[in-house]
Protein backbone atom coordinates (compact mmCIF):
# COMPACT_ATOMS: atom_id res chain seq x y z
CA UNK A 1 0.00 0.00 0.00
CA UNK A 2 1.34 3.12 -0.75
CA UNK A 3 2.02 5.99 1.82
CA UNK A 4 0.98 9.29 1.44
CA UNK A 5 3.59 11.96 2.27
CA UNK A 6 2.20 14.31 5.04
CA UNK A 7 2.24 18.17 4.25
CA UNK A 8 3.40 19.18 7.61
CA UNK A 9 4.65 22.63 6.43
CA UNK A 10 1.41 23.86 5.22
CA UNK A 11 0.07 23.36 8.59
CA UNK A 12 2.44 26.29 9.53
CA UNK A 13 0.93 29.70 10.56
CA UNK A 14 0.68 32.55 7.68
CA UNK A 15 3.33 34.65 9.18
CA UNK A 16 5.57 31.61 9.21
CA UNK A 17 4.65 30.52 5.71
CA UNK A 18 5.46 34.59 4.19
CA UNK A 19 8.41 34.47 6.22
CA UNK A 20 9.86 31.09 4.56
CA UNK A 21 8.86 32.99 1.11
CA UNK A 22 10.63 36.30 1.69
CA UNK A 23 13.71 33.94 1.22
CA UNK A 24 12.36 33.21 -2.18
CA UNK A 25 12.94 34.95 -5.60
CA UNK A 26 9.49 36.94 -6.05
CA UNK A 27 9.08 34.78 -8.99
CA UNK A 28 9.33 31.68 -6.64
CA UNK A 29 7.43 32.60 -3.93
CA UNK A 30 4.65 33.18 -6.85
CA UNK A 31 4.51 29.75 -8.52
CA UNK A 32 4.10 28.64 -4.72
CA UNK A 33 0.12 29.60 -5.42
CA UNK A 34 -0.11 26.67 -7.29
CA UNK A 35 0.24 24.25 -4.07
CA UNK A 36 -3.03 24.84 -2.16
CA UNK A 37 -6.23 27.20 -1.69
CA UNK A 38 -4.16 27.80 1.49
CA UNK A 39 -1.47 29.20 -0.70
CA UNK A 40 -3.06 30.83 -3.26
CA UNK A 41 -2.44 34.79 -1.80
CA UNK A 42 0.30 33.56 0.80
CA UNK A 43 2.83 35.42 -1.64
CA UNK A 44 1.09 38.62 -1.47
CA UNK A 45 1.68 38.96 1.89
CA UNK A 46 5.50 38.50 1.97
CA UNK A 47 7.75 41.39 3.23
CA UNK A 48 10.76 41.61 0.85
CA UNK A 49 9.76 42.61 -2.10
CA UNK A 50 12.97 42.24 -5.13
CA UNK A 51 12.24 42.80 -8.69
CA UNK A 52 16.57 42.02 -9.76
CA UNK A 53 18.37 41.87 -13.29
CA UNK A 54 17.35 38.02 -13.64
CA UNK A 55 13.48 38.34 -13.51
CA UNK A 56 13.67 41.81 -15.20
CA UNK A 57 15.76 40.63 -18.30
CA UNK A 58 12.78 38.06 -19.07
CA UNK A 59 10.24 40.76 -19.55
CA UNK A 60 8.91 40.92 -23.31
CA UNK A 61 6.99 43.28 -25.62
CA UNK A 62 3.84 39.99 -24.84
CA UNK A 63 4.33 39.82 -20.80
CA UNK A 64 5.39 43.35 -19.93
CA UNK A 65 2.21 45.02 -19.48
CA UNK A 66 0.85 41.82 -17.60
CA UNK A 67 4.12 42.31 -15.14
CA UNK A 68 3.75 46.00 -14.53
CA UNK A 69 -0.02 45.05 -13.39
CA UNK A 70 1.46 42.55 -11.22
CA UNK A 71 3.39 45.07 -9.34
CA UNK A 72 0.86 47.52 -9.12
CA UNK A 73 -1.64 45.04 -7.25
CA UNK A 74 1.10 43.57 -5.15
CA UNK A 75 2.29 46.90 -3.80
CA UNK A 76 -0.87 48.48 -3.61
CA UNK A 77 -3.33 45.96 -2.37
CA UNK A 78 -5.39 46.74 0.73
CA UNK A 79 -4.75 45.70 3.95
CA UNK A 80 -0.93 43.93 3.54
CA UNK A 81 1.30 43.65 6.09
CA UNK A 82 4.15 46.15 6.18
CA UNK A 83 7.13 45.88 4.00
CA UNK A 84 10.69 44.99 5.41
CA UNK A 85 12.59 45.50 2.06
CA UNK A 86 11.76 46.83 -1.31
CA UNK A 87 14.37 46.41 -3.97
CA UNK A 88 14.41 47.88 -7.52
CA UNK A 89 17.19 47.26 -9.88
CA UNK A 90 18.69 47.88 -13.14
CA UNK A 91 17.02 46.56 -15.76
CA UNK A 92 13.37 48.14 -15.66
CA UNK A 93 14.43 51.52 -17.42
CA UNK A 94 14.81 49.80 -20.95
CA UNK A 95 11.14 49.24 -20.35
CA UNK A 96 9.62 52.70 -19.52
CA UNK A 97 8.67 54.53 -21.94
CA UNK A 98 6.08 56.13 -23.42
CA UNK A 99 4.45 52.76 -24.55
CA UNK A 100 4.29 51.42 -21.12
CA UNK A 101 5.24 54.01 -18.58
CA UNK A 102 5.63 52.27 -15.44
CA UNK A 103 4.37 54.08 -12.15
CA UNK A 104 7.68 53.72 -10.28
CA UNK A 105 6.74 56.58 -7.88
CA UNK A 106 3.79 54.95 -7.49
CA UNK A 107 5.38 51.75 -6.46
CA UNK A 108 7.69 53.41 -4.02
CA UNK A 109 5.45 55.16 -2.26
CA UNK A 110 3.30 52.57 -1.72
CA UNK A 111 6.01 50.84 -0.46
CA UNK A 112 6.14 54.21 1.81
CA UNK A 113 2.80 53.57 2.87
CA UNK A 114 3.38 50.03 4.08
CA UNK A 115 6.40 51.14 6.54
CA UNK A 116 8.92 49.82 4.84
CA UNK A 117 12.31 49.63 6.69
CA UNK A 118 14.87 49.21 3.88
CA UNK A 119 14.66 50.90 0.03
CA UNK A 120 17.16 49.57 -2.77
CA UNK A 121 16.48 51.60 -5.77
CA UNK A 122 19.03 51.91 -9.23
CA UNK A 123 16.97 54.91 -10.89
CA UNK A 124 18.25 54.89 -14.20
CA UNK A 125 16.61 56.88 -16.81
CA UNK A 126 13.85 56.55 -14.18
CA UNK A 127 14.19 60.25 -13.15
CA UNK A 128 14.80 62.47 -9.59
CA UNK A 129 14.06 60.25 -6.62
CA UNK A 130 10.86 61.04 -5.37
CA UNK A 131 10.50 63.75 -2.89
CA UNK A 132 8.30 61.55 -0.45
CA UNK A 133 11.43 59.05 -0.13
CA UNK A 134 13.12 61.82 2.32
CA UNK A 135 10.71 62.13 4.68
CA UNK A 136 9.41 58.41 5.50
CA UNK A 137 9.94 57.62 9.24
CA UNK A 138 9.79 53.97 8.85
CA UNK A 139 12.99 53.92 6.94
CA UNK A 140 16.30 52.32 8.21
CA UNK A 141 18.14 51.95 5.48
CA UNK A 142 17.85 53.62 1.91
CA UNK A 143 20.28 53.07 -1.24
CA UNK A 144 19.93 54.73 -4.26
CA UNK A 145 21.98 54.59 -7.20
CA UNK A 146 21.27 57.80 -10.13
CA UNK A 147 22.98 57.38 -12.99
CA UNK A 148 24.61 60.79 -12.81
CA UNK A 149 21.07 62.56 -12.09
CA UNK A 150 21.03 65.09 -9.50
CA UNK A 151 19.70 64.67 -5.70
CA UNK A 152 17.25 67.08 -4.94
CA UNK A 153 16.28 66.72 -0.89
CA UNK A 154 12.91 68.84 0.00
CA UNK A 155 13.22 71.33 2.57
CA UNK A 156 10.76 69.52 4.65
CA UNK A 157 13.69 66.05 5.03
CA UNK A 158 13.08 64.05 8.29
CA UNK A 159 14.53 60.44 8.55
CA UNK A 160 14.13 59.99 11.55
CA UNK A 161 15.23 56.19 12.43
CA UNK A 162 17.71 55.89 9.13
CA UNK A 163 20.99 54.04 10.38
CA UNK A 164 22.28 53.63 6.86
CA UNK A 165 22.17 56.04 3.24
CA UNK A 166 24.32 54.61 0.24
CA UNK A 167 24.20 57.05 -2.40
CA UNK A 168 25.98 56.23 -5.65
CA UNK A 169 26.23 58.09 -9.18
CA UNK A 170 24.41 61.46 -7.96
CA UNK A 171 25.17 64.92 -8.59
CA UNK A 172 25.06 66.03 -5.00
CA UNK A 173 24.45 69.77 -4.39
CA UNK A 174 25.98 71.11 -0.64
CA UNK A 175 23.07 72.95 0.47
CA UNK A 176 21.06 69.34 -0.03
CA UNK A 177 23.46 67.35 1.43
CA UNK A 178 23.85 69.19 5.03
CA UNK A 179 20.11 69.57 5.33
CA UNK A 180 20.15 65.48 4.69
CA UNK A 181 22.47 64.89 6.86
CA UNK A 182 21.29 66.90 9.76
CA UNK A 183 18.03 65.83 9.87
CA UNK A 184 18.88 62.08 9.83
CA UNK A 185 19.44 61.86 13.62
CA UNK A 186 20.68 58.34 14.40
CA UNK A 187 22.33 57.75 11.01
CA UNK A 188 25.47 55.40 11.65
CA UNK A 189 26.99 54.66 8.28
CA UNK A 190 26.79 57.21 4.93
CA UNK A 191 28.36 56.32 1.84
CA UNK A 192 28.57 58.64 -1.82
CA UNK A 193 30.17 56.57 -4.45
CA UNK A 194 31.32 57.72 -7.48
CA UNK A 195 29.32 61.05 -6.98
CA UNK A 196 30.46 64.93 -7.36
CA UNK A 197 29.76 67.78 -6.09
CA UNK A 198 28.09 70.58 -7.63
CA UNK A 199 27.37 74.33 -6.68
CA UNK A 200 28.93 75.09 -3.38
CA UNK A 201 31.62 76.41 -1.47
CA UNK A 202 31.90 74.12 1.42
CA UNK A 203 30.49 70.09 2.05
CA UNK A 204 29.64 69.37 5.52
CA UNK A 205 29.09 66.67 7.20
CA UNK A 206 28.44 66.70 10.88
CA UNK A 207 26.66 63.87 12.70
CA UNK A 208 27.44 62.77 16.41
CA UNK A 209 25.83 58.95 15.44
CA UNK A 210 27.78 58.54 12.43
CA UNK A 211 30.44 55.76 12.83
CA UNK A 212 31.26 54.49 8.61
CA UNK A 213 32.01 57.60 6.72
CA UNK A 214 32.78 56.77 2.62
CA UNK A 215 33.07 59.86 0.21
CA UNK A 216 34.21 58.50 -3.61
CA UNK A 217 34.46 62.05 -5.33
CA UNK A 218 36.70 60.92 -8.21
CA UNK A 219 34.03 61.93 -10.48
CA UNK A 220 33.87 64.35 -12.97
CA UNK A 221 30.74 64.12 -14.89
CA UNK A 222 29.42 67.55 -13.17
CA UNK A 223 30.81 70.09 -10.64
CA UNK A 224 34.44 70.49 -9.63
CA UNK A 225 36.44 70.20 -6.28
CA UNK A 226 36.31 74.03 -5.49
CA UNK A 227 35.11 73.48 -1.87
CA UNK A 228 35.86 72.74 1.49
CA UNK A 229 35.10 69.64 3.24
CA UNK A 230 33.86 69.63 6.84
CA UNK A 231 33.57 66.48 8.99
CA UNK A 232 32.63 66.75 12.77
CA UNK A 233 32.04 63.33 13.50
CA UNK A 234 33.32 62.33 17.13
CA UNK A 235 31.94 58.85 16.74
CA UNK A 236 33.98 58.03 13.77
CA UNK A 237 35.60 54.94 13.61
CA UNK A 238 36.17 53.97 9.84
CA UNK A 239 36.53 56.56 6.89
CA UNK A 240 37.53 56.23 3.47
CA UNK A 241 38.21 59.05 1.20
CA UNK A 242 38.55 59.13 -2.42
CA UNK A 243 39.18 62.45 -4.09
CA UNK A 244 41.30 65.09 -5.68
CA UNK A 245 42.23 67.46 -3.12
CA UNK A 246 39.87 70.32 -2.60
CA UNK A 247 40.31 73.29 -1.57
CA UNK A 248 40.27 73.00 2.18
CA UNK A 249 39.88 70.60 5.12
CA UNK A 250 38.64 70.77 8.50
CA UNK A 251 38.26 67.55 10.58
CA UNK A 252 37.71 67.84 13.94
CA UNK A 253 36.28 65.56 16.84
CA UNK A 254 37.76 62.32 14.98
CA UNK A 255 39.39 60.69 18.38
CA UNK A 256 36.60 57.55 17.88
CA UNK A 257 38.61 56.91 14.63
CA UNK A 258 40.10 53.31 13.96
CA UNK A 259 40.90 52.85 10.24
CA UNK A 260 41.11 55.01 7.37
CA UNK A 261 41.54 54.08 3.79
CA UNK A 262 42.95 57.50 1.83
CA UNK A 263 43.30 58.47 -1.54
CA UNK A 264 43.77 61.95 -2.73
CA UNK A 265 45.30 62.93 -6.04
CA UNK A 266 46.87 66.30 -6.94
CA UNK A 267 45.50 68.42 -9.90
CA UNK A 268 47.23 67.81 -13.46
CA UNK A 269 48.63 71.15 -14.30
CA UNK A 270 49.46 71.51 -18.21
CA UNK A 271 51.09 74.87 -19.69
CA UNK A 272 49.51 76.89 -22.43
CA UNK A 273 51.76 76.25 -24.89
CA UNK A 274 51.88 80.47 -25.90
CA UNK A 275 52.36 81.47 -22.32
CA UNK A 276 55.91 82.29 -21.22
CA UNK A 277 57.37 78.58 -19.29
CA UNK A 278 58.30 80.96 -16.11
CA UNK A 279 54.70 81.76 -15.48
CA UNK A 280 53.70 77.99 -15.60
CA UNK A 281 56.54 77.23 -13.95
CA UNK A 282 55.25 79.65 -11.02
CA UNK A 283 51.45 78.66 -11.10
CA UNK A 284 52.10 75.02 -11.41
CA UNK A 285 54.38 75.85 -7.61
CA UNK A 286 51.60 77.88 -6.56
CA UNK A 287 49.31 74.35 -7.57
CA UNK A 288 51.43 71.91 -5.94
CA UNK A 289 52.21 73.97 -2.73
CA UNK A 290 48.10 74.28 -2.04
CA UNK A 291 47.97 70.93 -2.73
CA UNK A 292 50.78 69.69 -0.22
CA UNK A 293 49.02 72.30 2.50
CA UNK A 294 45.83 70.83 2.29
CA UNK A 295 46.72 67.01 2.08
CA UNK A 296 48.43 67.66 5.18
CA UNK A 297 44.99 69.29 6.91
CA UNK A 298 43.52 65.74 5.73
CA UNK A 299 46.36 63.78 7.20
CA UNK A 300 46.28 65.88 10.74
CA UNK A 301 42.72 65.08 10.80
CA UNK A 302 42.80 61.54 11.39
CA UNK A 303 46.25 61.20 13.30
CA UNK A 304 44.25 59.08 15.50
CA UNK A 305 44.08 55.74 13.75
CA UNK A 306 45.58 52.54 13.95
CA UNK A 307 45.33 51.48 10.49
CA UNK A 308 46.10 53.50 7.70
CA UNK A 309 46.01 53.21 3.71
CA UNK A 310 47.24 56.22 2.33
CA UNK A 311 47.75 56.08 -1.85
CA UNK A 312 48.94 59.73 -3.02
CA UNK A 313 48.99 59.84 -7.07
CA UNK A 314 50.82 63.11 -8.39
CA UNK A 315 53.62 65.37 -7.86
CA UNK A 316 52.84 66.81 -4.02
CA UNK A 317 56.12 67.35 -2.30
CA UNK A 318 56.47 67.13 1.10
CA UNK A 319 57.78 70.20 2.57
CA UNK A 320 55.38 70.44 5.74
CA UNK A 321 55.73 68.71 8.92
CA UNK A 322 53.37 65.43 9.45
CA UNK A 323 51.27 65.21 12.74
CA UNK A 324 52.18 62.47 15.33
CA UNK A 325 50.56 58.77 14.87
CA UNK A 326 50.93 57.52 18.24
CA UNK A 327 48.23 55.41 18.23
CA UNK A 328 48.67 53.90 14.55
CA UNK A 329 50.22 50.38 14.10
CA UNK A 330 49.43 49.71 10.87
CA UNK A 331 50.12 51.25 7.65
CA UNK A 332 49.91 50.35 3.82
CA UNK A 333 51.40 53.14 1.50
CA UNK A 334 51.72 53.80 -2.10
CA UNK A 335 52.98 57.12 -3.34
CA UNK A 336 56.10 58.69 -3.69
CA UNK A 337 59.24 57.30 -1.40
CA UNK A 338 59.64 60.89 0.10
CA UNK A 339 56.25 60.77 1.56
CA UNK A 340 57.14 57.07 3.50
CA UNK A 341 60.32 58.13 4.55
CA UNK A 342 58.91 61.35 6.14
CA UNK A 343 55.87 59.44 7.45
CA UNK A 344 57.63 56.76 9.20
CA UNK A 345 59.28 59.66 11.76
CA UNK A 346 56.03 59.92 12.48
CA UNK A 347 55.07 56.44 13.83
CA UNK A 348 57.03 56.05 16.54
CA UNK A 349 54.88 52.66 17.11
CA UNK A 350 54.41 51.60 13.45
CA UNK A 351 54.29 47.07 13.82
CA UNK A 352 53.37 46.52 9.63
CA UNK A 353 54.27 48.22 7.44
CA UNK A 354 52.95 47.54 3.72
CA UNK A 355 54.20 49.94 0.30
CA UNK A 356 54.66 50.40 -3.13
CA UNK A 357 56.48 53.39 -4.81
CA UNK A 358 55.03 55.86 -7.62
CA UNK A 359 56.75 55.80 -10.98
CA UNK A 360 58.28 59.02 -10.81
CA UNK A 361 61.45 59.40 -13.12
CA UNK A 362 64.63 60.23 -11.19
CA UNK A 363 62.99 60.29 -7.94
CA UNK A 364 62.81 56.66 -6.69
CA UNK A 365 65.03 54.71 -4.12
CA UNK A 366 67.09 57.77 -3.73
CA UNK A 367 65.33 59.07 -0.24
CA UNK A 368 67.39 57.22 2.75
CA UNK A 369 68.01 59.97 5.78
CA UNK A 370 71.10 58.85 7.81
CA UNK A 371 68.63 58.76 11.81
CA UNK A 372 66.60 55.53 11.42
CA UNK A 373 62.89 56.15 12.70
CA UNK A 374 62.14 54.94 15.87
CA UNK A 375 59.72 52.56 14.79
CA UNK A 376 62.06 50.32 12.87
CA UNK A 377 64.22 50.24 15.17
CA UNK A 378 61.78 48.93 18.22
CA UNK A 379 58.61 48.00 17.30
CA UNK A 380 58.36 47.17 13.61
CA UNK A 381 57.23 43.50 12.85
CA UNK A 382 56.33 43.03 9.18
CA UNK A 383 57.39 44.46 6.30
CA UNK A 384 56.11 43.89 2.85
CA UNK A 385 57.01 45.80 -0.18
CA UNK A 386 56.13 45.39 -4.01
CA UNK A 387 58.91 46.12 -6.42
CA UNK A 388 59.34 44.99 -9.92
CA UNK A 389 62.48 42.87 -11.40
CA UNK A 390 64.13 46.18 -12.31
CA UNK A 391 63.90 47.18 -8.80
CA UNK A 392 65.55 44.28 -6.81
CA UNK A 393 69.08 45.94 -6.21
CA UNK A 394 67.55 49.32 -5.12
CA UNK A 395 64.95 47.47 -2.99
CA UNK A 396 67.84 45.85 -1.23
CA UNK A 397 68.83 49.00 0.37
CA UNK A 398 65.44 49.67 1.97
CA UNK A 399 65.87 46.56 3.37
CA UNK A 400 69.08 47.39 5.14
CA UNK A 401 67.64 50.63 5.64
Amino acid sequence: MAMCAEDRISSFPDHILCHILSFLPIKEAVRTSIISTKWRCLFSSISTIEFDHCLLSGLTDRNVDSFKNFVDRLLKFPDQVSLDCFRLTDGISSWNDEDHDFDVSGWICAALCRGVKEIDLQLDNLGDAPPVLFTCHSLVKLTLEGKGSKLEVPPDVCLGNLKTLWLEHWVLFGDSINRLISNCHVLEDLAFTDCSVANTSELTIQSPSLKQLVLDFFSEDVGGFNYVLVINAPNLVYFRYYSKIVNGYTLSNMDSLENADIRIDAFDFEGDETSDSEDDETTATHLFSDDEINAIRLIQGICNVRSLTLVIDGLIPPTSPFPMFDNLIEFNFYGRETWLVEFLYCAPNLKTLKFSFSDVVGIRWKTLLTEVPSCLLFHLKEIEMQISYSERKPATNYCSY
